[in-house]
């Protein structure tokens, strides 16, 4: 059973001993091409004995790692998402003060191609690196500490959950093997639990507004009643938690050809006692990511509307999960997963038969 403790950074910051644990990211930046950009970058923990996820129960390590990210042209209307199934950390990856977690896909050993990382280089600052993307995040507020201390509870799961609202990116990504330096405005999400995965929906944003006040809000469902999580930080870093929240889909919907999964990509947020009535609007559509049975659509959004009575503009980032799919490509990763801890088998027998074969030339 997960315990209240206080937040405590930056030890907070990494990595702990839960059933399921992620680092998230996301932004919408402006290159020096004049076009307008996302992209999103999580690195999940997870153990693989609790956590539910039927393609991992047999995989034969304490802890396993796996990673999403997806950036997206949003003129071309085009988006490159990378599933990585299974994800080796390196030996001092979580062995310093602040986050430091360098992964990559084991089975592109021989290259390059796979090697990410995760830096925070000075608190709540992030160098994030990946095939597609190699970003600086600073953070310019506090954490928003959701729930008022960082620690919710939502149909009877427990997390800790803290945000970074207003990270000032910079840096490159790449687009069909082309370099564009860009710039924009980042989000950040650290979260973890002991809590085993369930098919429970949840519809959650993030929302940054041009009078430098940051919104999270999140409905979340089991299937038999809803819950739900809004917390806003201002300009100057006050932080409110509200038990309010009404959000309308709107007629505009967009369905997967993978996994036939219909997502709706308008909705109007509704706080009234606050005078919040936002518009939310995907900016992309195909964003949906498909890990095994579990898939969910992730992209940029635009917003507008009233902030506590005032006209608002803004942005932010759209995570919709758990709506019903026809699809699942759980073999294929088992295959994968197999042929990942085989190699490393292999590449541990390579090891041993090359230092037996200098033992043997250097003493006979």
């Amino acid at each position: 059973m997960l315990k209240f403790q206080p937040l405590i950074f930056p030890r907070d910051g990494n990595s702990h001993q839960n059933i399921i644990e992620w680092w998230y990211f996301n932004g919408q930046m402006k290159g020096k091409d004049g076009r307008d950009y996302a992209f999103m970058d999580c690195l999940f923990k997870a153990d693989p004995k609790r956590v539910n996820i039927p393609f991992l129960t047999k995989v034969p390590l304490k802890e396993v790692y796996f990673a999403h990210d997806i950036v997206s042209d949003l003129k071309a209307k085009k988006s490159y998402p990378h599933i990585q199934h299974l994800a080796s950390v390196t030996k001092d990856s979580f062995s310093w003060p602040r986050l430091s977690v360098d992964y990559f896909n084991p089975l592109k050993l021989k290259g390059l191609n796979g090697h990410s990382f995760i830096h925070e280089f000075e608190p709540f600052c992030y160098h994030l690196k990946s095939d597609n993307f190699d970003l600086i995040l600073r953070s310019r507020k506090k954490p928003l500490l959701e729930s008022g201390k960082g620690f919710i509870e939502v149909c009877g799961r427990k997390s800790y959950y803290y945000s970074l609202t207003d990270l000032a990116i910079s840096g490159w990504i790449k687009i069909e093997n082309k370099i564009i330096e860009v710039s924009g405005l980042g989000w950040m999400d650290h979260q973890w639990a002991d809590v085993a995965y369930i098919k429970d929906q949840w519809n959650w944003f993030s929302v940054q507004l041009d009078n430098h006040n940051e919104m999270m809000a999140c409905e979340y469902s089991d299937g038999k009643r809803k819950d739900i999580l809004v917390d806003v930080i201002d300009r100057l870093g006050k932080q409110q938690s509200l038990k309010e929240l009404i959000l309308i889909p709107g007629k505009r919907i967009w369905k997967s050809k993978i996994t036939k999964a219909e997502y709706p990509l308008d909705f109007q947020l509704k706080i009234p006692s606050q005078k919040i009535d936002l518009k939310i609007s995907a900016l992309a559509e195909k964003q949906e990511m498909v890990f095994g049975s579990i898939n969910y659509w992730e992209g940029p959004t635009k917003v507008s509307g009233l902030f506590k009575g005032r006209k608002v503009k803004g942005q932010g980032f759209m995570e919709l999960v758990g709506y019903p799919s026809e699809y699942s490509n759980a073999t294929m990763i088992a295959n994968e997963i197999r042929a990942v801890i085989d190699g490393q088998i292999e590449l541990s027998k390579n090891k041993i038969n090359t230092k037996i074969a200098g033992l043997k030339k250097k003493w006979f």
